[in-house]
C-alpha cells in the first residue's frame, strides 16, 4: 500500500512539474516574435538595419505572427487608407456606376482625375489604387455615399469595427494628414488580409500598370506605384502610403514556394526605403516559414 502511494505522489509531482515548464515555456512563446532560436534564421539581421517605426508580418494561411515591432502603436496610414475605400466600393456592387468627378476631386492634392471626367467605378478603382489618386477616392467616396462623403466615413468605421481593427478611425477616403485618420500596422494587416480575400480587390493591386478607360473614350495611364511587385519575385500586393507625417508605408504580400507571406511597414524614412525594407522583411518571412517556430497570436 505504502509503495503505490510512493508511485502515485511520484507521477502527480511529475505532472505538476510537466505543468509548470509547459507553462513558462508557453509564456515565453507569447513574445512577439519568439522563434526557438531567431538569430539563427537567415535575414533576422534585417532587424538591426531597416528603418519603419511599426510593422507586422504574417502567415498568410492562417493570420499567425511571424514577427513585428510596435505593431499597436498608433499611426497614420497615408494611402493604405484607400484599401478601405476600395472594399467598400467593390462591395457596394455598384460597379457599372458612372462616376462623375467634380471640382473638390479634382482640385484634392495629388489628384491625377479633372473636373468634369467621367469614368466607370470599376475603372476609377483601378486607378485609385496603382496611381494612389487622391481625387478618385474622394470621388468615389462621394458617388458611393450619393454625395454624403460623412456617411461613408462612418461606413469606413462601421467596417473598421466589424472586421476587428480594434485602434483605428477614419476621417477621409485618401489618407491625406487628419489627426482623426490613424491606425496601427496591427490593423492595417486586419484590413489588408480581409480586402485579398475578394477576387476583384486582388486583381487590381496586383495590376502593375494599366490604360484606364474614360466614358468618353479616352485612356488615363496608370502605373502602380507599388514597385515590389516589380522588384520582389512572388509579390502580388497591396498598397503604398506616403505623408510627411507618415513617412512610407506599405502594405505587401507575396507568395512563394506555397507560402504566402503577408507585411505592414510604417513610418519608413526616407520613403524610398519602404521598398528595400519591405524585401527584406518579406525574405526574412519565408525563412521563418522554412523553420519551426511557435507563436500564438493571430491576426483575422
Amino acid at each position: 500500500m505504502r509503495r503505490a502511494t510512493i508511485v502515485i505522489t511520484s507521477l502527480l509531482l511529475l505532472a505538476v512539474a510537466g505543468v509548470a515548464v509547459l507553462w513558462f515555456w508557453l509564456k515565453d512563446a507569447n513574445r512577439p516574435g519568439f522563434h526557438y532560436d531567431i538569430k539563427a534564421v537567415a535575414g533576422s539581421e534585417a532587424h538591426d538595419t531597416i528603418t519603419p517605426v511599426s510593422w507586422i508580418m504574417v502567415d498568410g494561411s492562417n493570420g499567425m505572427v511571424l514577427a513585428e515591432r510596435e505593431s499597436e502603436r498608433r499611426m497614420y496610414p497615408a494611402s493604405m487608407t484607400k484599401m478601405m475605400t476600395c472594399i467598400l466600393a467593390i462591395e457596394s456592387r455598384r460597379w457599372d456606376d458612372t462616376v462623375h468627378v467634380d471640382r473638390a476631386a479634382a482640385t484634392t492634392e495629388s489628384s491625377h482625375v479633372r473636373q468634369g471626367d467621367r469614368y466607370l467605378l470599376r475603372d476609377l478603382l483601378v486607378e485609385m489604387m496603382l496611381n494612389s489618386d487622391n481625387g478618385a477616392a474622394l470621388a468615389i467616396a462621394s458617388h458611393v455615399a450619393d454625395g454624403d462623403t460623412t456617411a461613408f466615413y462612418r461606413s469606413m468605421n462601421d467596417k473598421a469595427k466589424e472586421i476587428g481593427m480594434n485602434n483605428t478611425h477614419f476621417a477621409n477616403p485618401h489618407g491625406l494628414p487628419d489627426t482623426l485618420n490613424y491606425s496601427t500596422a496591427r490593423d492595417m494587416m486586419v484590413l489588408a488580409r480581409y480586402c485579398m480575400r475578394d477576387t476583384m480587390f486582388a486583381r487590381i493591386v496586383a495590376t502593375n500598370e494599366a490604360d484606364v478607360p474614360l466614358v468618353d473614350g479616352r485612356t488615363q495611364p496608370s502605373h502602380n506605384s507599388n514597385y515590389l511587385l516589380e522588384r520582389y519575385e512572388g509579390c502580388h500586393g497591396i498598397k503604398t502610403g506616403f505623408t510627411n507625417l507618415a513617412g512610407g508605408c506599405l502594405a505587401s504580400v507575396a507568395t512563394r514556394g506555397g507560402h504566402t507571406v503577408y507585411l505592414v511597414v510604417m513610418n519608413c524614412r526616407p520613403v524610398w526605403r519602404r521598398i528595400p525594407d519591405s524585401a527584406s522583411l518579406l525574405d526574412y518571412g519565408f525563412n521563418l516559414m522554412a523553420t519551426p517556430y511557435f507563436n500564438r497570436r493571430f491576426v483575422p
